[in-house]
């Protein structure tokens, strides 16, 4: 099968119109333009000149967070202006602004022309899609509800984008005054202290203990300038195999959860995903167990995604979600209280909606805590540096006008 580029005519008027068909040949795609209700006037075929390079055709990209915002924005709207998915997806793979997005359409059209679905097509690419997009349109097309579970679906992806934002957002600032103050320690030690030792040479005096060591480690990092993007390339790399590596991220997981306010922060910042994901499984119609189990995938916690298996198993056992979710001891309470008046009443839907909107405001409460305590403790940090650097310049030079 080959797609064709054509121009055509709408039959009766002179309005031009241009699309894309899938044909076996030339003449398969002029009757299938025909059939369409066009005259074609030009038919060519598509060379496949929009794979990226080194990916082959008809492999599906992985998109990101913001891709998959603007595919299932997309395709939302188009579904509920009752467009047939088959078009939506042309739409999507003609007119895309991104080549990610135009690529994923291309190839999930291909295969529901074939006679798949879109809930099983994109169930072949977890990789690309997620466990969690995949459990929820399966539901959604089951249902018969696909439209409203895009809808729902779209806004559980702008939450986690809005989650994701607010947390980096919470983090940069401290991260890039940590870099500053490396930097000017650096240039300090390299640059300035070696132009100060021929004085303090001059001197003939005893040095300070703190100007000795910033002396002779500012005169070793010039010598062995090589080590210091060495040091720092490493560092990076040792971070990231440390945040990678099961065992020792497994241990950093759980020794987060003992520091206070930050243990807030990750609590919240995981059971807002995981409440969000239950509250749209489960008014899609997922059975509660498969909501538990999409809704876990959005954990990045071990220890908090270890401790809501153990709550699932429960659960499957035949206890209540609250009760099991409360043996966690990981919950906040009032997520806890909120899921239990849910099940009493027969309210969980609404309820689950309602312990959203409360973990939203939390989140923003912790955040907003969070960045008043970093001011004033990256102002202290800064102050020491300065306070250190300053000491082991000056010390000397009071020292010998004491002396004179």
């Amino acid at each position: 099968m080959a797609i064709y580029n054509y121009t055509a005519l709408k039959n009766g008027t002179n309005e031009i119109v241009k699309g894309k068909v899938e044909a076996e040949d030339l003449r398969a795609a002029r009757a299938a333009v025909l059939a369409l209700g066009f005259t074609p006037t030009n038919l060519m075929e598509e060379k496949v000149a929009k794979v990226e390079k080194g990916k082959p055709a008809g492999k599906m990209p992985k998109l990101g967070l913001s891709e998959q915002i603007d595919f299932t924005s997309t395709l939302q709207i188009l579904s509920a202006a009752g467009i047939p998915i088959i078009e939506s997806l042309l739409f999507i793979e003609n007119d895309a602004a991104k080549l990610k997005i135009r690529q994923c359409a291309t190839e999930l059209r291909r295969q529901i022309m074939n006679g798949g679905t879109f809930a099983g097509t994109i169930a072949k690419y977890p990789e690309q899609f997620g466990q969690v997009y995949i459990g929820l349109c399966k539901a959604g097309e089951d249902s018969g509800e696909l439209e409203k579970t895009l809808d729902r679906l779209l806004e559980l992806l702008n939450k986690q984008a809005a989650i994701r934002s607010k947390v980096i957002g919470t983090l940069m600032y401290p991260m890039f005054v940590i870099l500053l103050a490396v930097f000017i320690v650096v240039v300090m030690l390299v640059f300035v202290f070696p132009i100060f030792k021929e004085m303090f040479d001059s001197m003939g005096m005893q040095l300070p203990f703190i100007t000795r060591v910033l002396m002779d480690m500012g005169l070793w990092m010039k010598a062995n300038w090589i080590v210091i993007p060495a040091g720092l390339f490493g560092a990076i790399a040792l971070l990231n195999f440390l945040f990678r590596w099961k065992p020792s991220r497994w241990k950093i997981d759980a020794a987060v959860l003992k520091i206070p306010v930050l243990t807030d922060l990750i609590q919240f910042s995981n059971f807002a995903n995981f409440i969000s994901v239950m509250q749209v499984a489960y008014d899609a119609g997922v059975p509660i167990l498969e909501c538990l189990f999409l809704s876990n995938l959005t954990l990045t916690n071990h220890t908090l995604e270890t401790r809501v298996e153990e709550a699932t198993e429960k659960v499957q056992q035949g206890q209540h979600l609250s009760a099991a979710l409360r043996s966690t001891r990981t919950m906040p309470k009032m997520i806890l209280f909120m899921i239990a008046t849910g099940e009493q009443s027969g309210r969980l839907g609404d309820m689950l909606g309602q312990a959203v909107s409360y973990i939203d405001k939390q989140l923003d409460m912790i955040i907003d805590i969070m960045t008043k305590m970093i001011e004033p403790i990256m102002l202290v940090v800064i102050g020491t540096i300065v306070l250190v650097l300053a000491s082991a310049l000056y010390l000397p030079l009071f020292a010998s006008y004491m002396g004179m």
